[in-house]
């Protein structure tokens, strides 16, 4: 998939595994330091400041100022999403979603939901670009929706109507769909045309 190649975080890492090699230096280091296994303790240091994510995943550091692909209102304790969720920000406004990726999460979406706070949606994820076509059918929480295409770009923006069975087709073709509650959009000033950054939580790239 595409997206599978686009959307891992930005950050500073050693190569993990690198660990192994660390000792192999010539003679006049491990004499300057002392021994070799001193500086595999100082570079184990380091991994533990930056370290690999699962499956290589790049995490960032957990000292200092969050990543630039993080929510720019969390801090160091929170490095990725949870599982199953994904940080959809724009510049300084940031989505906390729920990730629907497979055609049955995708098809039951946020139906039965009695309630979505701000700052909180579902992002969908689908394996190709085409035009895209939801329904609120048992769906109660009145929403916005973003249709975005595979650049993370906002295609398309309408607002749908709780319970309405006709359709809201994407204006463009679109890989991704992002629905929040009304008005989040307009109220943070996101348009048509706005980029976006995706980071998604672990188990997921």
């Amino acid at each position: 998939m595409r997206m599978e190649a686009i959307f891992k975080p930005k950050t500073l890492v050693a190569p993990c595994g690198e660990v192994n090699r660390m000792c192999i230096a010539p003679t006049p280091t491990i004499s300057l330091w002392g021994s070799c296994s001193w500086v595999v303790r100082v570079h184990l240091a380091t991994y533990l400041l930056v370290g690999c994510g699962p499956s290589g995943g790049q995490i960032q550091s957990r000292e200092g100022p969050p990543d630039e692909g993080s929510p720019s209102h969390l801090t160091g304790q929170e490095t990725l999403p949870p599982s199953g969720e994904a940080w959809v920000i724009f510049g300084a406004d940031t989505v906390r979603a729920e990730v629907a990726g497979t055609p049955e999460q995708r098809e039951r979406g946020l139906m039965y939901r009695e309630t979505l706070n701000p700052g909180r949606g579902m992002l969908f994820v689908f394996p190709d670009t085409q035009t895209r076509s939801f329904w609120m059918k048992n769906t109660f929480i009145p929403l916005d929706i973003a249709y975005l295409d595979e650049d993370l770009r906002i295609v398309d923006i309408q607002a749908m109507e709780p319970q309405d069975e006709d359709t809201y087709p994407s204006a463009r073709p679109a890989m991704f769909a992002l629905e929040v509650p009304r008005g989040w959009f307009e109220g943070s000033g996101i348009r048509v045309g706005a980029q976006a950054r995706i980071v998604f939580g672990p188990g997921r790239s």
